[in-house]
């Protein structure tokens, strides 16, 4: 678990602003498990929590590979995703998945290398490419990985890429937005107060 606070007030006053946006959101940031100076949690962590409310962790990353580049984030209503391209395996070859639950009717559980979080794994294609996909489940939502390779050595960058990613805890992040905040802003609205302050 990786312990992480948000870079500055403004940039968490306006994520948590953005959570009551139906629209989509884009960032070319890296959703760092622990990013800058203060080794905080990046904006788009936090936004996707905001995404997926009832999951109870959030990926990250821990860092980029080397042959690999972040290729962007999209959070929406229910939802984030972000993804990784690969010199060798090409555009969007690892996609990671947020959401409130997945289907893993066929995957094969195998054990998990992350506290809380139950691990599946099913691979649907071995040759020319390896496709497949792994899941971490946990209470409230699910973490996907899917996985695209084309290069010579499939399992390896499988293998660096899932160890370059990490989850941080909503309870965490929750903490960091009220502190950063001065207890002004909340990563989840108070029970009793959504809705406050609209029209009859």
């Amino acid at each position: 678990m990786t312990r992480s606070a948000l870079p500055t007030l403004l940039a968490t006053a306006l994520l948590v602003a953005g959570c009551t946006s139906a629209g989509t959101s884009v960032s070319t940031e890296v959703p760092a498990c622990a990013a800058g100076d203060d080794a905080t949690a990046a904006n788009g962590v936090v936004l996707m929590a905001q995404s997926v409310p009832t999951a109870s962790w959030v990926p990250c990353v821990e860092n980029v590979p080397v042959g690999w580049r972040f290729a962007g984030l999209d959070a929406r209503s229910g939802s984030a995703r972000f993804w990784l391209d690969s010199d060798r395996d090409g555009a969007r070859a690892i996609e990671v998945r947020l959401a409130g639950g997945c289907d893993t009717r066929g995957a094969t559980e195998i054990p998990s290398e992350l506290d809380d979080l139950r691990r599946y794994e099913r691979v649907t294609q071995v040759s020319p490419q390896y496709l497949g996909r792994r899941y971490y489940v946990f209470d409230g939502g699910c973490l996907t990985v899917v996985f695209t390779l084309s290069g010579d050595n499939r399992g390896e960058p499988l293998a660096l890429v899932t160890q370059s990613l990490g989850v941080v805890s909503r309870e965490d992040l929750a903490t960091q937005v009220f502190d950063a905040s001065g207890g002004r802003l909340h990563l989840d609205p108070p029970a009793g107060t959504e809705g406050e302050g609209d029209p009859p």
